[in-house]
C-alpha cells in the first residue's frame, strides 16, 4: 500500500510538467500521421492477469508484424522513431500506473508469449507489480539495436535477450529495496539525455578518451532534446 501511495503521489506532481509534454507528443503525433493518439498492448501483470498496456503511437496504422521493434523499424513514423529513441512513449503508462496495474519502478510487463517461456521464473517475478521502469529496461534501453540485422529478431530476443532480462528481474523482486527504486527512477530520468548522447558522439565520430569534448557534445544533446521537444517536430 505504500508504495501504491508514493507511485500516485508521485505522478500528481510531476503532472504540471508531465500534461504540456503529453499534450506537444499527441500534437505532433496527429499531425505527423493518420491514426490514434495511443497504442494499446496486452502484458501480463500481477499474479498473471493480463491488461492493457498504454502507450503513445509510433508506428504507422496499418503496420503489421512482431511486437518487438528494431533500431531502424520500416514501421515507425518519423516522430515514433523519435519517440522510440528517447522512450517518451511510454510516458501514458502513468494512467496504468494510476490505475494500479504497474508501478513507477518494477520488472517489465512482456506480453502472453514471452511470459510462456518462462513460466517458472515468471511465476516469481509476476508475484509483484510490473514497473514502467526497473532493471531490465535500463540495461537493455538500446534493446532495439541489438535486434537490428538479426535473421530472426523474435528468436534473438527468446535465446538471448529475455533470459537476462528475466534474470535482473528476479534479482530486483528477491532484493528490493526504496534506495534501489530511487536510483533507477534517477537512471529514468537521465536516459534521455544518455541516447541522445551517444546518437551525438557516432554522429561526429568522437574518439571515447576526449572527455571535454564529450561534455560539449553531451550539453549539445540536451539542447537538440529540449529543443526538439518543445518544438513537438518530426524525426514497440
Amino acid at each position: 500500500m505504500c508504495k501504491r501511495v508514493g507511485d500516485v503521489l508521485c505522478v500528481i506532481l510531476l503532472l504540471p510538467v508531465i500534461l504540456p509534454v503529453g499534450l506537444m507528443i499527441s500534437a505532433a503525433i496527429f499531425a505527423d500521421s493518420p491514426g490514434p493518439i495511443f497504442y494499446r498492448s496486452t502484458r501480463i501483470g500481477r499474479g498473471g492477469s493480463p491488461f492493457q498496456m498504454l502507450k503513445f503511437r509510433k508506428m504507422l496504422r496499418d503496420a503489421v508484424g512482431s511486437s518487438l521493434t528494431v533500431a531502424n523499424d520500416d514501421r515507425f513514423t518519423p516522430i515514433g522513431r523519435f519517440l522510440a529513441a528517447s522512450r517518451l512513449d511510454e510516458l501514458p503508462q502513468l494512467w496504468n500506473v494510476l490505475k494500479g496495474e504497474m508501478r513507477l519502478v518494477g520488472p517489465r510487463p512482456e506480453t502472453v508469449d514471452f511470459v510462456a517461456s518462462h513460466p517458472l521464473e515468471y511465476e516469481e517475478i509476476l508475484t509483484v507489480t510490473p514497473g514502467i521502469t526497473g532493471p531490465s529496461q535500463i540495461q537493455h534501453f538500446n534493446e532495439g539495436a541489438h535486434l537490428e540485422g538479426v535473421d530472426d529478431p523474435v528468436r534473438h530476443y527468446l535465446e538471448q535477450i529475455l533470459p537476462y532480462k528475466v534474470e535482473l528481474d528476479i534479482q530486483y523482486v528477491r532484493e528490493w529495496t526504496l534506495w534501489g527504486d530511487f536510483k533507477l527512477l534517477l537512471s529514468t530520468f537521465a536516459l534521455p539525455f544518455r541516447v541522445f548522447t551517444i546518437k551525438a558522439r557516432e554522429l561526429v565520430h568522437l574518439p571515447p578518451g576526449h572527455r571535454r569534448a564529450g561534455w560539449v557534445v553531451s550539453c549539445a544533446a540536451v539542447l537538440l532534446l529540449i529543443a526538439f521537444s518543445a518544438g513537438g517536430g518530426s524525426a514497440r
